[in-house]
């Protein structure tokens, strides 16, 4: 804090109260300018951040939580009463340790205001009428004293300054109180300064509304649809009567008449694109400097290496060049999640989609069209009505004839979800059938691909292993993948005597944790009702062997989450090594919106204070997939997963 008065800089906390990992925290100034409210992680327990308050004197932090929650966004409201802030301690946590919903939490500062918050309505009318009175004695006796030196007074009101803050310290976490109803994504809120009203930006649709809420009549409900991408900010004026929301909208909302009013407008400005390039350099050089995992940059000397590619700077006129060279300088660094990305319109405006059939085609055919092998399912030909089946010919798209070793790629161009004419031959000959279907985008029919290699897996190990294993493939090792994991295991594979859990092609996320415990469940005891066995303890965990399948396209957590596995002796892994990529990454938007960068901020150490990153994780069983036998359907490493797994339980089964 710097003290415009005195020109003195004081250091409030010291360094270990806020997330490294993200660069930053969320702090707020109290009206009396003497305390602050921030986010802290002092307790150990990243990225889990509680809220404090300390007053810039003392620097003493004397905290609002210790919830084990992710608890932010903190700021003063009821002109310094009370603490706003959001808390995933009630709503739906995701796995992979991010994502959740909230609500919005209050905490009193004083017991005075908790009491009062606390009263019934009835109670609280009386007491307000009490302070109305007293006000009024108060006032009387003041008015008395001002008409004594009117002039005096006036200069007294022109310096007057914020009431100081009290805070009652003995308490403080037993006076924090759920605002909201229900749980939902949040990204901003706030009280007004009477404590009547509650306003909070929340999204239970997709996009962000603004909901307004009676403290005393806590009944939600939508004040001003708003339709905002990503969420925003609510930011009160001075005298509170107007709130600024911010977001890819701005508004003003009228606090008194809930009137909004959209914010335009449009300034030039004239940019030197060289001197913006080499700014932006000196700030990757910095960042990565300060927040680099490990202080020593793994042995780079940064400023030599940065003073080298500084060369480069004149020759670069635009952004792409320039992301390219900032890449092949992180890449010096030799290390993971790091490197640069340009994302300008030019990149991102494509209109043109081409579209997809959703079939597979045999490719032995030489004719004229394109004969037909696969339908895969979910795509536009799996449906009740459709005369194609495997082995028709496909002759036709929109009227244009498909010769021999025709690409319908140009055909499908711009076709994505639009009404399509397809002409063609059944499988048994007959004369030629016409269908309108609507080509899907190519990456919808890639999500409908890899849920045909899933199910084939599934398949090719329940004939492996006689019905005797599972199979379960971890796609990202995020919520939506481990709840798919959680469903399989505990469900359609719960009667198996084991169960193959493959990772490969997995580009990671956070979910070594939820993996962990979910595979490491030892069974303790049996449900019976009247003699019959209805289930095993504990029913949330996987109590039974399992084995791990990998391979080289796995990283970063997708690295340290067989690392866990073999570390934990869960199981062996099978397949081929994975390179040490275990790190969390900041990744930070550069001046230039269309840029951005990478910083390895988080490091796994072991106790002997080696890292992950860097360090290859080997298989218990190394086997490579030949590309000879891959095209065949025969999936060798899925098949040494089996024989391996079916060994070991049938061993302990002798036992």
């Amino acid at each position: 804090v710097y003290d415009t008065e005195t020109k003195k800089t004081t250091q409030i906390t010291d360094g270990s109260t806020y997330a490294y990992r993200n660069g930053a925290f969320e702090y707020n100034w109290a009206p009396d300018s003497h305390w602050l409210v921030l986010e802290t992680l002092g307790n150990r327990h990243d990225p889990y951040s509680d809220i404090a308050i300390v007053n810039i004197a003392d620097r003493q932090l004397h905290y609002l939580t210790r919830s084990g929650y992710t608890d932010q966004q903190p700021r003063f409201v009821m002109n310094g009463e009370a603490v706003l802030f959001l808390s995933e301690r009630y709503g739906m946590r995701n796995h992979a340790s991010w994502g959740t919903q909230e609500d919005v939490m209050i905490a009193f500062l004083t017991r005075d205001a908790y009491d009062k918050y606390m009263l019934s309505e009835e109670d609280y009318q009386l007491r307000k009428e009490l302070e109305k009175q007293k006000e009024k004695k108060a006032k009387e006796a003041d008015d008395k004293k001002a008409d004594k030196d009117k002039d005096k007074d006036k200069d007294k009101d022109k310096d007057k300054k914020a009431e100081p803050l009290k805070v009652d310290i003995e308490g403080l976490q037993d006076r924090v109180v759920r605002l909201t109803p229900f749980s939902t994504s949040i990204s901003d809120a706030w009280v007004d300064n009477d404590g009547k009203k509650l306003y909070y930006l929340a999204a239970t649709d997709g996009d962000f509304d603004l909901w307004a809420l009676e403290l005393r009549d806590p009944e939600a409900k939508v004040d001003t649809r708003l339709g905002l991408k990503g969420g925003g900010a609510l930011i009160p004026t001075a005298d509170a009567k107007t709130l600024l929301i911010s977001g890819d909208k701005m508004k003003t909302y009228k606090v008194d008449s809930g009137k909004t009013k959209a914010v335009t407008g449009s300034t030039p400005q004239t940019i030197d694109l060289a001197a913006e390039r080499e700014a932006m350099f000196d700030y990757v050089k910095l960042q990565e400097d300060k927040m680099f995992y490990t202080p020593t940059l793994h042995g780079v000397d940064w400023p030599a290496m940065t003073a080298n590619y500084r060369r480069f700077l004149p020759h670069i006129n635009n952004n792409y060049d320039f992301s390219e060279m900032l890449s092949e300088l992180l890449g010096e660094l030799n290390v993971s999640h790091t490197g640069s990305g340009y994302r300008g319109n030019e990149a991102n405006n494509v209109t043109d989609r081409t579209g997809s059939l959703g079939l597979i085609f045999d490719l032995t055919y030489t004719g004229n069209g394109l004969k037909v092998a696969e339908i895969i399912q979910r795509g536009p030909f799996d449906n009740a009505w459709t005369e194609l089946k495997p082995g028709a010919i496909i002759t036709y798209i929109n009227g244009t004839q498909l010769k021999a070793g025709a690409d319908i790629a140009s055909l499908l161009n711009n076709t994505a979800w639009k009404k399509t004419l397809i002409g063609f031959t059944p499988a048994d000959g007959k004369a030629t059938v016409e269908e309108v279907i609507m080509p899907v985008p190519a990456a919808y029919e890639s999500n409908l691909l890899y849920d045909r290699w899933v199910k084939q897996r599934q398949a090719d190990v329940e004939r492996l292993s006689g019905g005797r294993l599972g199979y379960v493939h971890i796609e990202s090792m995020d919520d939506a993948s481990f709840r798919k994991v959680y469903s399989d295991l505990l469900g359609r594979y719960n009667n198996c005597e084991g169960v193959i859990v493959d990772i490969r092609f997995n580009g990671g996320g956070r979910l070594h944790e939820d993996v962990e415990v979910l595979l490491s469940g030892e069974k303790y005891f049996t449900q019976v009702i009247r003699n019959v066995e209805i289930g095993d303890m504990p029913s949330r965990r996987w109590d039974k062997p399992s084995i791990m399948l990998m391979a080289e396209p796995c990283y970063s957590n997708a690295h340290g989450t067989p690392w866990v596995y073999k570390h934990k002796n869960i199981g062996q892994l099978v397949g081929m090594p994975v390179a040490g990529t275990m790190t969390s990454v900041n990744w930070l938007t550069l001046q230039d919106p269309s840029l951005y960068f990478g910083i390895p901020v988080v490091g796994y150490q072991l106790p002997d204070g080696s890292y992950l990153e860097n360090t290859q994780l080997e298989p218990d069983i190394k086997i490579a997939n030949d590309p000879a036998v891959i095209v065949t359907g025969e999936d060798q490493q899925l098949k040494a997963a089996v024989d391996a797994l079916l060994r070991q339980i049938d061993q302990s089964k002798k036992k």
